[in-house]
Parts: C-alpha cells; structure tokens; sequence
C-alpha cells in the first residue's frame, strides 16, 4: 500500500430512493414491518450524493423505477472493469426487474453489456481490486458467475466464501482501500477465504464484528477519503492511523434493507 494514500476522481452511477421502503425480507437485516422514514431516507442519499461531489467525483443517475423499493442499492445492477459491463441477475425474485434498467442504462450510455446466465448481483458481491476481482458466494451470486465474468472481463478472479447471513454479499463485509490493500472482516468468511485473504493481503485493516454490523465495511474508498459509516468507530481509527481520510456518512435508514454507502453507490470504471 502506498506509505501516502492519493484520491482518484470516480464516476459513479446512484438512484433516487424515491420508491425506497421495506416491503419484504430476503435478508437478516430485512422486517417488512419496519417503518422507514422516507423524508429522512431521502436527505441521507442526498447527502452521500453531495459528499461524493464535494471531494470531485462525478455522480450520474438511474432513474428509479415504481414497486422497485431496492433500486437504490444500486451496486447490485452490474460491475464494470475498463469499460466492460457483466450485467446482474438477481437472486431474489423482487428484484428480477431491476436488472433491465440497470442494462438500458449502460447501453445508452454506450457501454456494452454481457447479461450473466448464473446468478449475479454485481458490485454487491464482485469487488474489483487492481488486478484482482475479488467474488463473493454463498448466499447470492453463485460461483458459476465469477467464472463468468473472468471469461468476459478478463480478469483473474478469486473465490471467497461468506459464511454468516449478516453479511450476505461481499461488499458488507470487505472494501477495497485501493488498488493494492482492502479492509475486511475475517467471521464473514469460510476458514480457506480467510487464508486466501491473508496471503493476498498481508497488510490488510481487519475489522471487528461490531464494526462490521455497524456497516464499516460497505464503505466507498476513492484512494484516499474513505465514506465510512459513522457507528463503525474502531473502523474510523484505523484508516486515520494509516493516512487514510475517513468521511462519516449517515445512512442509517437504508441499514434496515441490509445497506450503506457501498450498496448505494456503483462505479463505472471507463477503459
């Protein structure tokens, strides 16, 4: 890792919780009696929208789609490495739908796009890391996909199995620092994908269990200013120890659908 952390301008894709609510449960996080206060909802996304701006990324929009309250999770319709998009098929019934505009998005924005035929939620559990994909399993994206998309990305591609509910995709529970480290929390994963982790990444921040129910690890890093949830305080000084900038972001409201800043944030990743 780099002994000084240096931002790289991104480019993100975001959707408007306009229709955000929580309708049904496909994941531990999940009640469909739990109240969202969408005013609320809707001041947080705005703010991680402003925080994204503020630091010089640019931020582009998906429309948002009606009886689609997910939709802003938005990492979960693709992942895109060099311009190459691998599109999503979700594994929740709910969701399906979403998968099509995400893929009109990108093809109007003159992206190709490669739908999966196995189960694939995108960002949620593919985590680019330099010359790495890191992919999750378990219990959304089956590993039938990370074969797919080594096939169409190009890219060498490392299984890792997630073996607790709370962190059903690989962005709770691992993010990626940079282009060379990650932070992760090792009781997310299978004893060999904690093996596997450790030798790729000697160097890595480990987080502790309270931090990662706190959603420290669906944070966004651009290199060096992590957006980081605020409840995860052990999580906030290790980065600070490292040179890295964390930037708090309240987005507890969309912590009752299982999600943060990562969730709500895709990159597009140009050629």
């Amino acid at each position: 890792m780099p002994s000084t952390p240096t931002a790289r301008p991104r480019r993100y894709l975001m959707c408007e919780p306009r229709f955000y609510d929580v309708r049904y449960a496909i994941n531990p996080w999940m009640s469909a009696d739990t109240p969202v206060d969408h005013a609320r909802a809707l001041a947080q996304w705005q703010s991680l929208v402003d925080t994204y701006r503020s630091l010089g990324h640019a931020v582009e929009m998906l429309e948002p789609v009606p009886d689609l309250p997910d939709m802003v999770f938005a990492a979960n319709g693709a992942v895109v490495v060099d311009g190459r998009v691998l599109g999503s098929r979700f594994h929740a019934a709910q969701r399906r739908p979403e998968s099509v505009a995400h893929h009109a998005w990108f093809k109007a924005a003159g992206f190709d796009v490669r739908e999966p035929e196995s189960v694939c939620e995108g960002e949620g559990d593919l985590v680019p890391v330099g010359r790495f994909l890191l992919a999750g399993t378990g219990f959304r994206t089956s590993e039938a996909a990370h074969q797919e998309a080594q096939e169409y990305l190009g890219v060498p591609t490392v299984t890792l199995r997630l073996v607790d509910p709370y962190f059903y995709h690989l962005d709770t529970a691992l993010f990626a620092l940079d282009d060379e480290n990650v932070a992760y929390y090792p009781g997310a994963f299978s004893p060999g994908s904690r093996e596997v982790l450790q030798r790729l990444y000697p160097d890595a921040i480990l987080a502790d269990r309270e931090d990662a129910l706190a959603f420290g690890l669906n944070s966004v890093s651009d290199g060096r200013h992590v957006i980081v949830s605020p409840g995860a305080t052990g999580l906030i000084a290790q980065l600070a120890a490292r040179g890295f900038e964390p930037v708090p972001v309240d987005l507890s409201e969309f912590h009752k659908s299982g999600g943060s800043a990562k969730c709500c944030t895709q990159e597009v990743r140009s050629a």
